[in-house]
């Protein structure tokens, strides 16, 4: 959208912002070249070949284990002062009113960066949720709650649904977040798609998960868990019962978590006030080109890096019997480079498999464990070295469905419907 818009004010004479601007924009394509993308995953895991959890902790030096808050604030800092950079840049130099067609290209590429670069805050408080911040918990949730909260992050609903996700990752009913659909699932979705086109659909599929995929996940669950918790029955969730983030007597929280999510909601509402009174100062619309557009870009971050990290053609679902945690974890993960956004978002794409193994080592020490990792678990270890974006296109168009929540499922591509 920003090249193109760029494109349709060639003809205007640029100023010397809106040069600098574009340059800016332009550097990733200087640090993350694409590169000649993966063969077709093949679905082939030794499975029992699988070290076991203390072989995979031995593997890893113990220094990695270590969690600094010092260290941890240091790179709160850091996300701080770039994000007080680019605000301050936009605010000082960018016009909101009135405003010429190059100016909504540069507010276009300022919401990018800073939605960039607010991300950083995003993986942080999410480290402090599993732990890796402090050894002291409660520095973690005044941490975390603080930085969430500013993100318009409900931090304790998000931290319970979160852990577990990684308690069940790639579980067919119990799996929490892009649990992939199945075959019967996927008719109605097939028949937009033979209407439209697949690349039409792959770009359908973009827009849903980079847009919508972070509310609807908040409010409705979406992609979520397909059974209540065993408070509840650990039976299938009803037609009609809405598990969202927000209300203490969401089904997706047991009785236990009420307080922790009512306190994550009033946080919501006194922030939501802090926008409301800053609005009433500064202008809604400007308040809007600050904040909620590079808002939307933090949002698409989230959810492009956890879309990629459990979504590929090789990568196993179990259900019922043949999941273990370890399995999950180990194997359900993938690795991918992200150039110079690693940097911004503290390496959570590139190191997620030792994550989801060892969610409290935190992220300054994840590269080091990572190798380890890789050198113990060998061929069995998920990385893809392709280019990010052809990856998110290939996933867009290969990963619809599996065929049921029973054994070990592959995704499968809308093309392959009808074969089946």
């Amino acid at each position: 959208f920003i090249r193109s818009s760029f494109c349709l004010c060639a003809g205007a004479r640029p100023s010397r912002l809106l040069s600098l601007a574009f340059i800016f924009y332009q550097l990733p394509s200087f640090f993350v070249m694409p590169r000649k993308s993966s063969k077709k995953a093949q679905p082939v895991m030794a499975e029992e070949k699988l070290p076991s959890l203390g072989e995979l902790r031995d593997s890893i030096p113990k220094h990695c284990f270590e969690r600094n808050p010092i260290t941890g604030s240091y790179y709160i800092l850091r996300d701080g002062v770039v994000i007080a950079t680019l605000g301050l840049l936009a605010w000082n130099l960018l016009p909101y009113e009135n405003i010429p067609l190059w100016a909504y290209v540069a507010w276009g590429m300022y919401a990018f960066w800073q939605g960039t670069a607010m991300t950083g805050w995003w993986v942080i408080a999410h480290e402090c949720g599993h732990g890796a911040f402090s050894p002291s918990q409660t520095l973690n949730d005044i941490v975390g709650f603080v930085l969430h909260t500013i993100l318009l992050v409900p931090y304790f609903s998000w931290q319970y649904s979160h852990a577990k996700h990684h308690s069940k990752t790639n579980h067919l009913l119990d799996g929490e977040t892009h649990t992939p659909a199945t075959k019967k699932g996927f008719k109605l979705y097939k028949k937009v798609h033979d209407v439209i086109g697949d690349d039409a659909f792959a770009l359908l599929q973009v827009v849903l998960h980079l847009l919508l995929g972070w509310p609807m996940y908040l409010f409705i669950n979406a992609t979520g868990s397909r059974r209540l918790n065993k408070e509840f029955g650990h039976k299938r969730i009803p037609k009609g019962e809405v598990l969202d983030h927000f209300r203490p007597n969401s089904k997706l929280f047991p009785a236990t978590w009420r307080f922790r999510v009512f306190l994550s909601s009033a946080g919501l509402v006194a922030w939501m006030g802090v926008l409301a009174y800053t609005a009433s100062h500064i202008g809604a619309w400007r308040l809007t080109l600050m904040y909620f557009f590079p808002y939307l870009w933090t949002n698409a971050w989230l959810v492009l890096y956890t879309w990629l990290q459990h979504t590929e053609e090789g990568v196993p679902h179990w259900g019922e019997g043949e999941w273990t945690w370890l399995k999950g974890a180990a194997l359900g993960t993938v690795d991918r480079e992200y150039g110079i956004f690693d940097w911004f978002h503290h390496d959570i794409g590139s190191t997620h498999v030792c994550h989801h193994v060892f969610s409290k080592i935190p992220h300054y020490h994840a590269h080091e464990a990572t190798r380890a990792l890789k050198a113990k678990l060998g061929p069995l270890y998920n990385h893809k070295s392709e280019f990010w974006v052809n990856s998110m296109w290939r996933v867009a168009k290969t990963c619809h469905y599996v065929d049921g929540v029973d054994g070990k499922q592959y995704y499968k591509a809308a093309m392959d419907f009808k074969k089946d």
